[in-house]
C-alpha cells in the first residue's frame, strides 16, 4: 500500500482513538458506560444507529449487486423504513417505563426472570456469532486493499476497537460511529464521483445503466424464492427491522440512551431513511462501476469494489475509501462489545447476585467488555481457520443463523403484548421449537441438495428475506397454541 493511503489510515486510527478517550470523562457509574447517562441526542443516536447496522461486507457487497444486477436491493430498505415505524409505534413506549437497563428487562415482568435470561441468552449467543463471522468477514476486504494477512487485519481492527470501546462505553461507541459513518459515506462518494469520470460523467454513466435496465427498483412478482421482490422487501425486510431495531439489545441500548421516548422514535425511524440513501450510493457505485467497464464477469460480485479501489482510485483517496471499510467493521465491532457486556451485566450478573451498586456495576462492565472484546477476536480468528479448510459459505451461515433468531424475538414480545394467557412456559416452548425448525429451513437446501432428506427441498428454496416472517408466524402460533393446554394446577384439578 502506498505512504499516502497509510498515513490516511493511521489519521483515522487516530481520529478513532481520540473521541474514544475524549468521551471517558465524568464516567462513574454503569448507567453513564452502557447508556450514555441516558442524554445522548437524538441525531446522534441516529447516526450511530447506521453506522452499526452497516458492516464492511455492507460496503463491499452492495456495490457488487448494483453492478452485477440493478436497484431491486433498495426494496428491503423500504421494509426498513416501514419495519422501524412499527417498531417505534409499538415496541418502543414499553421501554421508557421505569429504568431498564436492557431490551430484555420488560420479559421479566411479564414472563418471568427465567424467559428474560433465556431471551437474553439467544441474543449473547447469536450476536457473539454473527459479530465474531462480521469481525472475520471485515478483515478479508482489508486484507486485499492493504496487503496485510486477514489474521493480521483481524488483531489490528480488534485491538483499537478494543481500545476505546473499553475506556469510553457507549458514549464512544456512538460518537465514533458518528466519524465512521461520515468516513465511509465520504469514500463511497468519492469512489462514486471517480467512477462516474470514468465512464463519460454521471449523465452518461446512468444512460448506460438506465438502457441496461440496471436502475430498476421495483419487482412486483409474488415469488417466495426471488430474493428482491417488492412484497419479500415491504413485508420481510419490514419484519427483520422491526426486530432488530425493536428487540434487539445492540439497538434498543442505544434508544434507550436518548432523552426521552419521543427522541428514540426520531433516532429510529429517521434512521431508516439514512439507510436508504446509503443504499443508494452504493447500489449506484456499483452501477457506475459497471458503466466505467471495470466490472469483469469472471469476478465475484464480493470483489468488484475492491479491486476498482486498488486499481482505479490515486493514492490518498483509496486510503480514504479503505479507512471507510474499517470504519463500517470497526462500528459494528465496538457496538456488538458493548451490547454484550451490558446483557450480561444487567440480565445475568445483577440479577443473579442482587448486586445494583451503579459504581460496582462499572467495574464488572468493563470487565465483560474486556472479555467480549478478546472473545470477539479469538472467534473472528477461529472463523478464518476453519474458511481456509473448508468450502463451507460460514459468511452466509453465520448470518442467516442469526437473522432466524429475530423471528423468534419478535414473536416474544407479539405474545408479551397481545395474549394474556400466554406465561414463560409457553414462549419457552415457543422459542425452543421455532429455532429447531428455523434451523432445519437453513440447512434444508444442503440436506436436499445431498439426497439425503429431498422432500425439504422446497423449504430450501425459500428466501432468506422470509426467514423472519416464518420463525415469527411460528413463534406466535406454537406460544398460543401451548398456552391452550391445561396448566399443570389445572390438570391436577381436573
Amino acid at each position: 500500500m502506498r505512504a499516502l493511503d497509510l498515513l490516511v489510515l493511521a489519521l483515522y486510527f487516530a481520529l478513532t482513538l481520540g473521541v474514544g478517550l475524549w468521551v471517558t470523562r465524568n464516567q462513574r457509574t454503569a448507567g453513564d458506560y452502557f447508556l450514555g447517562a441516558r442524554n445522548l441526542p437524538a441525531w446522534t443516536v441516529l447516526l450511530s444507529i447506521v453506522a452499526t447496522e452497516t458492516s464492511a461486507l455492507t460496503v463491499i457487497s452492495v456495490p457488487g449487486i448494483g453492478a452485477r444486477g440493478d436497484l431491486t436491493f433498495l426494496q428491503l430498505a423500504f421494509g426498513y423504513l416501514l419495519g422501524r415505524s412499527l417498531a417505534a409505534w409499538w415496541l418502543l413506549p414499553g421501554y421508557f417505563i421505569g429504568q431498564q437497563e436492557t431490551a430484555y428487562a420488560r420479559l421479566e415482568r411479564r414472563f418471568g426472570t427465567r424467559t428474560r435470561r433465556l431471551v437474553s441468552a439467544a441474543f449473547l449467543v447469536t450476536r457473539f456469532l454473527a459479530d465474531g463471522v462480521r469481525v472475520f468477514a471485515g478483515a478479508i476486504p482489508l486484507a486485499l486493499v492493504t496487503g496485510w494477512s486477514v489474521p493480521g487485519a483481524i488483531v489490528v481492527m480488534g485491538v483499537i476497537t478494543l481500545i476505546y470501546t473499553w475506556f469510553g462505553g457507549l458514549k464512544a461507541v456512538v460518537w465514533s460511529d458518528v466519524v465512521q459513518l461520515f468516513v465511509y459515506l465520504a469514500g463511497g462518494a468519492v469512489a462514486l464521483g471517480v467512477a462516474w469520470r470514468l465512464a463519460g460523467g454521471p449523465g452518461a454513466a446512468l444512460g448506460l445503466a438506465a438502457a441496461a435496465g440496471k436502475l430498476r427498483v421495483f419487482d412486483a412478482s409474488l415469488n417466495l424464492t426471488s430474493t428482491y421482490t417488492l412484497l419479500g422487501g415491504l413485508v420481510g425486510g419490514g419484519l427483520l427491522s422491526a426486530a432488530s431495531h425493536g428487540t434487539d439489545h445492540l439497538i434498543v441500548q442505544r434508544l434507550l440512551a436518548t432523552r426521552s421516548l419521543r427522541a428514540a422514535r426520531v433516532a429510529l425511524v429517521g434512521s431508516g431513511a439514512v439507510v436508504i440513501l446509503q443504499f443508494l450510493l452504493f447500489l449506484l457505485v456499483g452501477s457506475a462501476i459497471w458503466a466505467a467497464r471495470q466490472a469483469p464477469a469472471g469476478i465475484p460480485a464480493d470483489t468488484i469494489f475492491p479491486r476498482f479501489i486498488t486499481l482505479q482510485l490515486p493514492a490518498g483517496l483509496a486510503g480514504l475509501v479503505i479507512a471507510g471499510i474499517l470504519a463500517a467493521a470497526m462500528g459494528t465491532h465496538s457496538s456488538a462489545i458493548n451490547a454484550l457486556a451490558s446483557s450480561v451485566t444487567h440480565d445475568f450478573y445483577a440479577s443473579i447476585t442482587g448486586r445494583q451498586d451503579p459504581v460496582h456495576l462499572l467495574r464488572v462492565g468493563r470487565l465483560w467488555s474486556a472479555v467480549w472484546g478478546l472473545g470477539l477476536i479469538g472467534a473472528a480468528l477461529g472463523f478464518h481457520g476453519y474458511a481456509a479448510g473448508s468450502d463451507t459459505p460460514v459468511v452466509v451461515l453465520a448470518l442467516s443463523i442469526a437473522s432466524v433468531t429475530y423471528g423468534a424475538l419478535l414473536g416474544t414480545y407479539l405474545l408479551a403484548s397481545r395474549s394474556s394467557r400466554v406465561g414463560g412456559r409457553e414462549v419457552t416452548g415457543a422459542v425452543a421449537l421455532s429455532m429447531t425448525v428455523m434451523l432445519v429451513v437453513i440447512f434444508a437446501r444442503r440436506l436436499s441438495d445431498g439426497g439425503t432428506l429431498p422432500f425439504l427441498a422446497p423449504l430450501g428454496r425459500l428466501a432468506w428475506p422470509w426467514y423472519v416472517p416464518l420463525g415469527t408466524l411460528l413463534t406466535v402460533s406454537i406460544g398460543a397454541g401451548l398456552s391452550l393446554l391445561p396448566k399443570p394446577a389445572e390438570a391436577v384439578r381436573a
